[in-house]
């Protein structure tokens, strides 16, 4: 006769932490039981220290405490001047704050679970995603997206090709605003909407992506996707974007040059009851609670293809002052990008 075993009692504590981790492992969670672990590639902006205090703040609570950052590498732009100019600045200031500073993106890529794409330098962007997506960890990408309508196209299609989500976006299209302004029980249908905020030119961009984006986030965050044409013309002052909506709707941008490019940002929104004008507030924490909830769930809460769009907006302007103000048709404009953009990354294997 077998002598019996003894009889060994589960322990209960091992099982909810077993139970727990494969809930996680399911949902794809990037950090486990632990704090989300956040790195930053970029620190050529004044979003790195802002957005650094607001998420690692001893009183951050809710979404913003699950997450951390914790190690960022400087990057920076040497034929860029808004980044070369910053970078090492910045970085002694990212650094003061207790975040490690690393000496190459994949050595952030081993120390992180997911990403914050701050670089300033909008055509560094598809370079640096396209690291990132091979990693399998989900970004956010700062403005600009990309400093092109192909490169945009490209990280679009890369995020695809890995299953990686990302997440891009103004800070404006989170202002508190925006729940008074398009409450359709009180205004009624939006009918239009006229957009101004400060506009500012940099070398290697199109003259709305560097700064105008905050403005074409405003109105597309407004009146939605789905913008069928767009004609643009400049002055030394200003520079107006004028997009013709599928339904009819027309919706513009004014991007004003002057006042030393500081008259910050507001719209005057046409509805069935009633005509507002507002100022634009900027209030970032909206924005990382967008980010943490994001990092946190691995689903964006703005449309990839909404993105891309803003930004096919802003390239059809582009091009319809080199036009001479004629109309640039969007569809067109990203049929041309989509095949730039896949020669430029390659097809996809399969």
């Amino acid at each position: 006769m077998k002598p019996s075993l003894p009889r060994i009692m589960p322990n209960k504590f091992a099982l909810r932490v077993s139970g727990c981790l494969l809930i996680l492992a399911l949902t794809n969670c990037p950090a486990g039981l632990a704090q989300i672990r956040v790195g930053m590639i970029g620190l050529d902006t004044s979003h790195v220290i802002s957005f650094t205090k607001i998420i690692n703040a001893a009183s951050a609570a809710g979404d913003l405490a699950d997450i951390k950052i914790v190690a960022a590498y400087p990057g920076g732009s040497p034929s860029f001047p808004p980044s070369r100019d910053r970078v090492e600045g910045f970085t002694k200031q990212v650094a003061a704050m207790g975040i490690e500073i690393v000496p190459s993106i994949p050595s952030l890529l081993e120390k992180v679970d997911v990403v914050m794409l701050e670089s300033v330098d909008g055509s560094q962007h598809l370079e640096q995603a396209k690291l990132v997506f091979e990693s399998g960890k989900r970004v956010f990408i700062d403005k600009p997206f990309a400093a092109s309508l192909v490169d945009a196209t490209a990280i679009v299609e890369l995020s695809r090709r890995h299953s990686v989500p990302f997440f891009s976006c103004s800070g404006k299209r989170y202002q508190a605003e925006f729940a008074t302004l398009l409450d359709e029980a009180t205004v009624g249908k939006v009918m239009g909407c006229d957009v101004y905020g400060t506009s500012k030119s940099v070398p290697n961009h199109p003259d709305l992506f560097w700064y105008g984006v905050h403005g074409c986030e405003v109105l597309y965050t407004v009146l939605g996707p789905g913008c069928l044409q767009v004609t643009a013309h400049q002055t030394t002052a200003y520079e107006q974007a004028t997009g013709t909506w599928a339904d009819g709707r027309i919706g513009t941008f004014r991007g004003i040059r002057e006042a030393g490019g500081k008259t910050g940002f507001g719209l005057t929104l046409f509805t069935e009851k009633k005509i507002t004008s507002t100022t634009i507030g900027s209030d970032k924490k909206a924005l990382m609670l967008e980010i943490a909830r994001f990092f946190k769930t691995g689903k964006s809460p703005l449309d990839p293809n909404t993105t891309l769009e803003i930004f096919a907006f802003m390239q059809a302007a582009e091009a319809s002052k080199q036009l001479g103000g004629k109309p640039v048709k969007i569809a067109d404009i990203m049929k041309s990008a989509r095949a730039a953009a896949l020669k430029k990354i390659g097809p996809q294997i399969r």
